[in-house]
């Protein structure tokens, strides 16, 4: 549902009315719509665009210099009626003529179509340009039957650079139409779209699951299937797109992926990653593309991928300079990179160990290392659960990705030869490095505490593993502040120093005298469900705390755990 409506029959005039206060130094209203504040040169061509409202930056958004004069807005996913937009297209004329451009959709079709005969009538040049970029909503040899979607910016774009470099309305018109007949767009949703003030969305998509070729205002799209990974994802909507290319199309293309409303568009930069990979594989040129949310659908999730392949005309319009609130650049020049330099990530430099045994000691501690990241990305979904409850949720995740790159790191230090020092010592920046975070700076110092206790010359010894636990101890207490009692994970990892340290002075066997360590520190992790958060995000939410135990006590319980299983299963190191 829309949350923020005020009175639903009158949305989508107070949101032109925001978006004009917000923007009053490019637009100003007029009935039906939005012009550009300044005027432009007399005899130049008018681009009007305009279609229903509740899919910002469509079209209102593209007025400015360098794209379309002026925009007509209707009412939520419906056209603008004959009259606002013949009212837009006198205000926005300046004695060159009239291009309306819309969406190919019945009642646009119908309304654009009447105003341009009437306006016509009364001596104004009027052209239509429908844009017909969906390949989902007809075959090739019904292409004057296709829907025009996100395609609208690059087809508009490019006709709105072709007026404003002064062509006359024959040229900026027969330049829309090339656009327009070279421009493909396919898109997918995950979930629907909204009307303001109707609680429940125009149509669902299974969760889990996602629609192929959907309209933006739920038309039905072609199928439907499990939402797929990232790269099949981008294989599927390059793919789609593709078969689709014009016969004999050069391979130069400007490409927009666009998000539907409420996929974020750090999802589309990881989608943009994965498809670049498939242009350059292609031989194709990607001239000027863009990310972002272009046409959206109130609320929608989902994204769509256009191709508007361009020969030297329609390249030059499309890189020219723009000025509107959605798009801002000036003239772009070079093409767009598809892939950067493999970054090798933390620095690696070890000392290699001086003897057998400290090879041995360095493996060991590696060995420790795999089976501790192995089991928390077992447990990263329970963490997270645990850790949503009153805290941000990123408690399991940040330590599978930690462990996962301390392990990795170890295991390169190992085939550097170095030992046990060297081996933790580099797994611990790589920890702190890759789970970032409060709890990935204070395991990776922790980590890299504990290692200063060890040697680089022999195996660890049960005096040194003990001094290692308690130095880690306390950089993690003088870091972070937290003390026993605090619900932090301070109260499974005191436990387990305080029982591991007298074991060993008991005289215990290293082994048993961990596995009693790592037996107090789950008690305690488990006891924290008794306590008070103090610090960190929990402490704002203490009432949802209270019964459930501290996520990262008990990942610090788990850690001591796997470790002490490893040490009884590889006594031999």
């Amino acid at each position: 549902m829309t949350r923020i409506c005020g009175d639903a029959s009158d949305f989508a005039a107070s949101a032109l009315h925001g978006y004009c206060l917000a923007h009053h130094d490019i637009v100003k209203p007029v009935r039906g719509g939005v012009v550009r504040r300044t005027q432009s040169d007399n005899g130049k061509v008018a681009l009007v665009v305009g279609g229903g409202s509740g899919h910002y930056p469509a079209f209102v958004g593209y007025v400015g210099r360098g794209f379309a004069e002026a925009s007509v807005a209707g009412d939520i996913f419906a056209s603008p009626s004959t009259q606002a937009i013949m009212n837009v297209a006198r205000a926005a004329n300046r004695g060159g003529g009239v291009i309306l451009g819309y969406g190919n959709y019945a009642g646009d079709v119908l309304n654009f179509g009447i105003a341009a005969e009437r306006l016509r009538d009364e001596g104004i040049d009027v052209r239509v340009l429908a844009t017909t970029d969906d390949v989902a909503s007809a075959d090739d040899s019904n292409r004057a039957m296709r829907r025009g979607i996100a395609g609208d910016l690059t087809i508009f774009k490019i006709a709105g650079a072709a007026a404003e470099a002064g062509l006359l309305i024959d040229d900026v018109d027969r330049v829309g139409q090339h656009a327009n007949d070279w421009t493909r767009t396919f898109g997918v949703a995950f979930g629907g779209c909204t009307i303001p003030g109707e609680k429940d969305k125009l149509f669902a998509v299974p969760k889990g699951r996602m629609a192929l070729g959907l309209g933006l205002h739920g038309e039905p799209g072609i199928d439907e299937q499990d939402i797929p990974d990232v790269h099949h994802l981008a294989k599927l909507l390059f793919e789609r797109v593709m078969n689709e290319a014009p016969v004999d199309a050069p391979t130069k293309v400007a490409v927009l992926l666009n998000g539907l409303g409420s996929t974020k568009y750090e999802e589309l930069f990881v989608l943009w990653k994965a498809l670049g990979a498939l242009f350059a594989d292609a031989g194709l040129t990607v001239v000027a593309p863009l990310v972002g949310e272009y046409a959206t659908s109130l609320e929608m999730a989902g994204c769509s991928l256009t191709l508007t392949w361009l020969d030297d005309e329609l390249e030059l319009f499309w890189r020219a300079e723009v000025h509107t609130p959605s798009v801002n650049r000036g003239r772009v020049d070079g093409d767009a990179l598809l892939a950067l330099p493999v970054d090798e990530g933390v620095a690696f430099s070890v000392e290699k160990a001086t003897s057998v045994d400290g090879e041995i000691g360095g493996r060991c501690v590696a060995g420790a290392l795999l089976k501790l990241s192995q089991a928390l990305a077992q447990a990263e979904a329970e963490l997270g659960r645990i850790d949503a409850q009153a805290g941000d949720g990123d408690h399991g995740q940040g330590m599978a990705r930690g462990s996962a790159a301390a392990e990795r790191m170890a295991q390169r230090a190992v085939k550097a030869g170095a030992g046990a020092r060297a081996v933790l010592g580099a797994a611990a920046d790589a920890w702190a490095d890759r789970a970032g975070g409060t709890s990935g700076a204070l395991w990776g110092e922790g980590l890299r505490a504990f290692s200063t206790a060890l040697s680089d010359d022999a195996a660890p010894s049960a005096e040194q593993l003990v001094r290692g636990a308690r130095l880690a101890m306390e950089r993690i207490m003088a870091l972070g502040g937290a003390k026993p009692g605090d619900k932090t994970l301070i109260d499974s990892l005191a436990p387990f120093v305080e029982t591991f340290d007298r074991e060993v002075k008991s005289g215990r066997p290293i082994v048993d005298a961990w596995r009693v360590g790592a037996e107090a520190s789950q008690k305690a992790a488990d006891e924290t469900r008794d306590l008070t958060p103090r610090l960190g995000r929990a402490r704002n939410h203490v009432q949802r705390s209270i019964g459930l135990p501290d996520a990262g006590a008990l990942s610090l319980a788990l850690a001591a755990r796997v470790v002490g299983e490893f040490l009884a299963n590889g006594t031999e190191h």
